[in-house]
């Protein structure tokens, strides 16, 4: 999974020179989760969503699939300008999204602050515009948040890893926090790809410094 070879990968596109996008998403999602077996898009009754962007989303899906309390994942495109926008168009660095998991989690079983540390766990959050050999702006770490109390939490666990990580040596976190917005799911091909494709790329790797929120998750 990498970025075109050519351009600059790691400067924000301007919403005035992003690309224009289209009205209606362009494939058909697949009925079911290659893993769960559960819905790509609903929402069960008493179920949240978060939504996270730490490198490439094969890997990073993985990794909350296996997450107890985890009721369904899908990967997609998210804090960008451009509409329905294809993985090409987001490899581009022409639409100013990210790679995003979306996580639909029973609260009841998991919690949100337990989600966060697979996700500060699962990625280095101090490397900007990459995420190890995958670089370009659709690699930037971010939690998308779809409440306030989200916002708190991720604000919270942000303070408390970024400390973590500065006394094992490691610099500032780039991880950005903020809402939401729109969330564009990506391509059939994408959904679950490493169980798809067991052998396939996988390019995150973690600090190994431990996050000092949500002990107790079990995962990757």
């Amino acid at each position: 999974m990498f970025s075109f070879l050519f351009g600059s990968k790691t400067t924000m596109v301007k919403e005035e020179d992003a690309l224009e996008g289209r009205p209606r998403r362009p494939f058909e999602l697949p009925a079911t989760h290659h893993v769960l077996e559960t819905s790509l898009e609903e929402v069960p009754a008493g179920h949240e969503v978060a939504v996270f962007a730490m490198g490439c989303f094969w890997g990073a899906e993985r990794k909350f699939w296996l997450v107890d309390g985890v009721w369904s994942t899908a990967v997609g495109y998210a804090a960008g300008f451009t509409p329905n926008p294809t993985y090409e168009e987001v490899c581009s660095g022409k639409t100013g999204h990210t790679e995003v998991v979306r996580v639909v989690y029973d609260p009841a079983a998991v919690s949100y602050e337990q989600l966060l540390r697979v996700f500060w766990e699962g990625h280095d959050p101090t490397q900007g515009m990459r995420q190890g050999h995958d670089v370009g702006t659709q690699y930037r770490s971010a939690v998308l948040v779809t409440s306030p109390e989200q916002l708190e939490a991720a604000e919270r666990s942000k303070a408390a890893y970024e400390a973590q990580l500065r006394a094992a040596g490691h610099g500032a976190i780039t991880t950005t926090v903020e809402p939401l917005g729109d969330f564009w799911y990506a391509e059939p091909y994408h959904q679950q790809y490493l169980s798809k494709n067991p052998g396939g790329y996988c390019g995150l790797g973690g600090t190994g410094v431990s996050c000092p929120v949500g002990v107790g998750v079990s995962g990757e």
